[in-house]
């Protein structure tokens, strides 16, 4: 049961019937919004329909104030509204009965497991439902991280957050590919062979020193025995090329699956693995890079000309010549974008061009690609391909994750003994526990620097955003064995408890509470819409502050305790109001990955 949207649709109803009248046209009523007001004191509900069709309503409504004064008079008339009250340029407030309320926890007990879930529902080809709702096949692509070492806590980051958004999407009612883009070709997996190699020297009992610019992990001795168990000594003594391709193939290989299992001990599974080696292999004489390249020259959307220099001091590596472009800036990019190197080669944006064709191909209506916040420059350029490539039918979200401070009581983490030179992820992981790293990770918007301190995410304290929301959770599960206690025979069925006499709750701590958890819905829709699972990390902890502050009451005054043993309808009542809190945070911390328990000590 989502009140802001029932709401929407009660008024979305109004402005029809004055549109039937003559005073108003056609109006699209996803223009408008139903939210919770910035103050609570203004009332359950605010909307800007009056506002947003302001110009639409003139001459007939001069004021918008005048047209939000009609909806709020018809308003008042509907069932479950106790008052609406026209406050500022036409902003249009409701109160709401504590009804409204007691039937959305009844809606909660009835389906707990699909409260603020939406049902697929038909496309319009733009990734958005008819109704406005999400829909449709959505790729996430996320991690991508090259498959030259173990992750770090900076891979972990979004590789946090495209997994809990690919959960908040198909919660949502999209159909959601997880894709995670190996980077198996170019320089660095070459220097991963050179690197692996030595291994393999050191496998068959040699001694050996890695130079500077290969990498010194131990974690590439497994890759070596690998590829002694594969080749005995028959590469030791031949040339380069002769055991490149072989070393960098177990090398990646191996790799692929450090990346598997650090993933694995975070909960993340992807459905896809794209090499991006794929795109460089010749098929008939022709890689996908090329292919692609040539059929947007027939588009004419390729030419060969020349880039005017940047502003400002010339790179070292600038060179002015004639070049095969990509005509981005007619799609929103700054310039046009190179897509041949000076020796012919394909540039890193050919590549990816290729890559999201063939996503684009695969019948994808939203593509949502994260990356680390250094690749900022390189949206824009990105998203002008995708909106050529498909003639604007698909739309390209780009997240960028910042960095991730690793602190010890805030003091720098820098060191790792299995790296040799950073952190890795499956360290934190195995230091502080998945649920810790996952919900800190999104207790961020993905945009902002993240300090994370090993030390404050094991501390049992409010300011453990993670330890609270967990143990709000604890707690409401802890009433319900009380009541149980306290009342053996008590039926705390869902069927039961929709029943309960709801009617008794009449506190304002207890209204308060439903008023909050009513609220899951509609910030699940706003979330997927957005593309922000931080949102749902951040309403858990308001949640549970509301709980932990109504429980906190009950300790100076019995009455509003949970449990009541002399008072087995009002327990029964309050039992059903815990129970929905605890579907709700069980709910949402599904969605970030993170355990919702039973019991915390």
């Amino acid at each position: 049961m989502n009140i802001f949207q029932i709401f929407h649709d009660r008024i979305a109803e109004i402005l029809g019937q004055i549109t039937a009248s003559g005073r108003l046209p056609a109006l699209d009523p996803a223009r408008f919004v139903v939210e919770p007001p910035k103050d609570a004191a203004m009332g359950d509900l605010a909307a800007n329909a009056a506002m947003v069709f302001a110009k639409d309503a003139k001459p007939h409504f001069p004021n918008p104030r005048q047209l939000a004064a009609e909806i709020a008079t018809a308003l008042a008339q509907s069932e479950g509204v106790a008052e609406v009250e026209v406050a500022g340029p036409g902003f249009i407030n409701i109160r709401l009965k504590p009804t409204v309320y007691r039937d959305v926890l009844r809606g909660v007990l009835c389906a707990p497991d699909d409260f603020g879930r939406h049902a697929p529902s038909a496309s319009d080809g733009t990734g958005h439902s008819r109704t406005g709702t999400l829909s449709g096949k959505v790729n996430v692509e996320y991690v991508s991280a090259n498959p030259t070492g173990p992750m770090h806590v900076g891979h972990g980051r979004g590789a946090v957050f495209g997994d809990a958004l690919a959960n908040l999407l198909e919660f949502s009612g999209c159909e959601v590919t997880r894709e995670y883009y190996i980077n198996d070709a170019g320089a660095q997996v070459d220097v991963l062979a050179r690197s692996a190699y030595l291994r393999y020297r050191e496998a068959l009992g040699e001694a050996i020193t890695i130079p500077e610019g290969l990498y010194p992990g131990d974690y590439l001795k497994g890759a070596g025995e690998q590829i002694a168990k594969a080749h005995g000594r028959a590469l030791l003594g031949k040339e380069e090329r002769e055991w490149l391709a072989p070393v960098r193939d177990i090398a990646i290989a191996a790799m692929m699956d450090l990346i598997r299992d650090d993933l694995q001990a975070l909960g993340i599974t992807h459905e896809v693995f794209f090499s991006e080696r794929t795109l460089h292999e010749k098929v008939n004489g022709v890689c996908e890079i090329d292919r692609q390249i040539e059929e947007l020259r027939a588009a004419g959307l390729v030419y060969e000309g020349r880039l005017p220099p940047p502003k400002g001091q010339l790179p070292e590596d600038w060179e002015d010549r004639e070049q095969t472009l990509f005509r981005s800036s007619d799609w929103g990019d700054d310039v046009d974008r190179p897509l041949k190197k000076s020796d012919g080669s394909n540039t890193y944006f050919a590549a990816d061009i290729a890559y999201h064709k063939n996503k684009i191909d695969r019948g994808y209506t939203t593509l949502v690609d994260i990356w680390g916040a250094d690749h900022g420059g390189y949206v824009k350029r990105m998203t002008a391909a995708v909106a050529a490539l498909s003639n604007q039918k698909v739309d390209l979200d780009v997240k960028l994750c910042q960095l991730v401070k690793l602190m010890r009581e805030g003091e720098p983490v820098k060191m790792s003994k299995r790296s040799g030179d950073f952190v890795t992820l499956r360290e934190v992981v195995d230091e502080v526990g998945v649920d810790a790293v996952r919900f800190m990770m999104l207790y961020r918007k993905n945009e902002a620097p993240l300090e994370f301190d090993l030390a404050k995410v094991l501390e049992q304290s409010k300011d453990n955003a993670v330890f609270y929301v967990q143990y709000a959770h604890a707690r409401g599960r802890s009433a319900l064995r009380q009541a149980l206690a306290a009342f053996p025979d008590l039926d705390v069925s869902a069927t039961a408890l929709s029943r309960a006499p709801l009617d008794l709750l009449e506190d304002e701590g207890e209204i308060g509470l439903a008023r909050v958890i009513a609220q899951y819905p509609r910030l699940i829709e706003a979330a997927a819409a957005a593309h922000e699972p931080h949102r749902v990390a951040f309403y858990l902890y308001e949640l549970a502050s509301y709980f932990h502050a109504h429980w906190n009451r009950g300790k100076d005054r019995p009455q509003l305790r949970f449990v009541n043993p002399l008072e087995r309808k009002l327990t029964g009542a309050r039992v059903a109001l815990v129970v929905c809190l605890t579907s709700v945070l069980a709910s949402g911390l599904k969605l970030l990955g993170v355990s919702a328990p039973e019991e915390m000590r």
